[in-house]
Protein backbone atom coordinates (compact mmCIF):
# COMPACT_ATOMS: atom_id res chain seq x y z
CA UNK A 1 0.00 0.00 0.00
CA UNK A 2 1.70 3.18 -1.21
CA UNK A 3 1.82 6.14 1.21
CA UNK A 4 2.55 9.25 0.17
CA UNK A 5 3.66 12.53 2.86
CA UNK A 6 0.53 14.27 2.69
CA UNK A 7 -1.11 11.01 3.00
CA UNK A 8 0.79 10.65 6.78
CA UNK A 9 -0.64 13.71 7.44
CA UNK A 10 -4.39 12.53 6.61
CA UNK A 11 -3.82 9.82 9.26
CA UNK A 12 -4.33 11.91 11.63
CA UNK A 13 -7.29 11.64 14.06
CA UNK A 14 -8.92 8.85 11.57
CA UNK A 15 -11.12 6.36 13.69
CA UNK A 16 -9.43 3.01 13.90
CA UNK A 17 -11.90 0.11 13.32
CA UNK A 18 -11.04 -3.65 13.37
CA UNK A 19 -11.73 -6.23 10.51
CA UNK A 20 -14.55 -7.21 13.03
CA UNK A 21 -15.76 -3.68 12.88
CA UNK A 22 -14.92 -3.20 16.31
CA UNK A 23 -14.19 0.79 17.04
CA UNK A 24 -10.18 0.92 19.06
CA UNK A 25 -9.67 4.95 18.91
CA UNK A 26 -8.49 7.58 17.03
CA UNK A 27 -4.30 7.67 14.83
CA UNK A 28 -2.72 9.92 17.66
CA UNK A 29 0.90 9.63 15.90
CA UNK A 30 2.87 7.37 13.24
CA UNK A 31 6.20 6.14 13.35
CA UNK A 32 8.34 6.62 10.22
CA UNK A 33 11.28 4.44 9.02
CA UNK A 34 13.61 7.45 7.73
CA UNK A 35 15.72 5.34 6.04
CA UNK A 36 13.47 2.98 4.02
CA UNK A 37 10.81 5.88 3.72
CA UNK A 38 7.74 3.81 5.13
CA UNK A 39 5.22 3.75 8.04
CA UNK A 40 6.53 1.74 10.74
CA UNK A 41 3.50 1.74 12.56
CA UNK A 42 0.39 3.62 13.68
CA UNK A 43 0.03 4.83 17.39
CA UNK A 44 -4.13 4.03 18.36
CA UNK A 45 -5.43 6.86 21.34
CA UNK A 46 -7.47 4.24 22.53
CA UNK A 47 -11.46 5.47 22.99
CA UNK A 48 -13.06 4.77 26.50
CA UNK A 49 -15.33 1.89 26.63
CA UNK A 50 -13.66 -0.08 23.47
CA UNK A 51 -12.99 -3.97 23.51
CA UNK A 52 -9.08 -2.39 23.35
CA UNK A 53 -9.60 -0.53 26.71
CA UNK A 54 -10.66 -3.40 28.40
CA UNK A 55 -7.97 -5.87 26.89
CA UNK A 56 -5.17 -3.16 27.55
CA UNK A 57 -6.93 -3.20 31.19
CA UNK A 58 -6.89 0.91 30.71
CA UNK A 59 -3.48 2.19 28.76
CA UNK A 60 -3.74 5.07 27.19
CA UNK A 61 -2.33 4.02 23.52
CA UNK A 62 -1.27 1.37 21.40
CA UNK A 63 1.32 0.99 18.72
CA UNK A 64 0.11 -0.73 16.03
CA UNK A 65 2.74 -2.18 12.93
CA UNK A 66 1.59 -1.19 10.23
CA UNK A 67 1.69 -4.74 8.55
CA UNK A 68 -1.70 -4.86 10.59
CA UNK A 69 -3.44 -2.13 8.61
CA UNK A 70 -5.61 -3.13 6.46
CA UNK A 71 -7.01 -0.41 4.54
CA UNK A 72 -6.59 3.67 5.09
CA UNK A 73 -9.78 5.69 3.76
CA UNK A 74 -11.83 7.51 5.67
CA UNK A 75 -11.54 5.22 8.52
CA UNK A 76 -8.39 2.97 9.30
CA UNK A 77 -9.17 -0.72 9.38
CA UNK A 78 -6.74 -2.99 11.48
CA UNK A 79 -6.20 -6.69 11.80
CA UNK A 80 -8.85 -7.90 14.65
CA UNK A 81 -6.47 -11.44 15.63
CA UNK A 82 -3.65 -9.57 16.62
CA UNK A 83 -1.65 -10.82 20.08
CA UNK A 84 -1.88 -8.07 22.62
CA UNK A 85 1.12 -7.21 24.75
CA UNK A 86 0.87 -5.64 28.04
CA UNK A 87 1.74 -2.56 27.81
CA UNK A 88 4.06 -0.53 30.12
CA UNK A 89 2.22 1.65 32.83
CA UNK A 90 1.65 4.89 31.20
CA UNK A 91 2.81 4.50 28.00
CA UNK A 92 1.47 3.11 25.03
CA UNK A 93 1.31 -0.77 24.48
CA UNK A 94 3.12 -2.43 21.44
CA UNK A 95 1.14 -5.12 18.92
CA UNK A 96 2.89 -7.66 17.55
Amino acid sequence: MPITTKSVMDLFDKDVFTTRGYYCGRVSDVELDLSRYKVRAVVVQVARGTFLERALGGKKGIVVPYSLVQAIGDIVIIKHEMGIEKPIEGEAAEVE
